[in-house]
C-alpha cells in the first residue's frame, strides 16, 4: 500500500497532533470514493510508526466529534521494520454531504481529488441535493436549453462564470439549468484546487435533441 503512494484513495499521515485536520482528510474520503489514511507514513513513505492507542482515540474524535454528520471507519494495525502503522479505513458514504470542521470552528465540505483534500463548490452541494430528490428532475429542452448545450460543445469546458456570462443568463438560473444537466448526465464537472468547470459528456449528442 505504502508503495502505490498517496492518491485518490489513500492519504499518508506522519502523527495526529490535530484531530480536525484528519477529519478533513476522513470527511473528503467519505464524499468521494472512500479511501484509506495510513498513519504512521511520511510523505515521502517511509515508516515513522505511530503509538496505535493514542492515534485511534484522536482519529475518533475526528470521525465523531469533528465530523457532521458522524463518520463510519475501521482499523487495521500493521507491523513493519518494527514500527506499527494504523490503517484507518473509511468507506464512501450514503449520507453525503459531511462537513468537517475547521480550526476557526467552520463547517466545511470536503472531497477527495487526486492526492488534494479540496473545499467542495457550492454547485456540487447543489447537485447532490437535487439528487435526493424524491421527486426526479424535470426539465424541457427549450431554446435556451439547446443553446447553452451548444455553448459548452463549442466551447469544449467552461468555468461557472464564463457560462453564466456567455449564456447571458442571470446566475441563479444559469446555476439551476447546469445543476439539472449534470443529475441527468448531460453535463460533466472537472473539480480541482484551481476552480471548477463544466464540459459536455462525450456520450451526449445535442443534435438528438428534438
Amino acid at each position: 500500500m505504502i508503495a502505490e503512494g498517496e492518491h485518490q484513495r489513500q492519504d499518508f499521515k506522519y502523527c495526529i497532533n490535530d484531530s480536525r485536520k484528519i477529519a478533513r482528510s476522513m470527511v473528503a474520503f467519505s464524499n468521494a470514493d472512500g479511501g484509506r489514511l495510513l498513519l504512521g507514513v511520511r510523505d515521502n513513505g517511509s515508516v515513522a510508526g505511530v503509538k496505535s492507542d493514542e492515534e485511534y482515540y484522536m482519529a475518533e474524535a475526528a470521525a465523531k466529534l469533528y465530523s457532521k454528520p458522524p463518520l463510519d471507519f475501521h482499523t487495521h494495525q500493521w507491523h513493519i521494520e518494527g514500527k506499527t502503522v494504523l490503517e484507518i479505513v473509511i468507506p464512501k458514504s450514503v449520507e453525503i454531504p459531511h462537513f468537517a470542521q475547521n480550526d476557526q470552528g467552520k463547517w466545511l465540505v470536503y472531497i477527495r481529488k487526486d492526492d488534494q483534500n479540496i473545499v467542495a463548490p457550492g454547485i456540487l452541494l447543489k447537485v447532490w441535493e437535487q439528487q435526493k430528490n424524491p421527486q426526479g428532475v424535470f426539465i424541457s429542452f427549450t431554446e435556451e436549453e439547446k443553446r447553452l448545450l451548444s455553448l459548452l460543445e463549442s466551447e469544449q469546458q467552461l468555468s461557472l462564470n464564463q457560462f453564466i456570462r456567455k449564456a447571458k443568463l442571470p446566475r441563479w438560473k444559469g446555476e439551476k439549468t447546469l445543476v439539472k444537466l449534470i443529475v441527468i448526465g448531460v453535463v460533466g464537472m472537472e473539480i480541482s484546487e484551481s476552480g471548477t468547470r463544466f464540459f459536455l459528456r462525450d456520450d451526449f449528442d445535442v443534435l438528438s435533441i428534438p
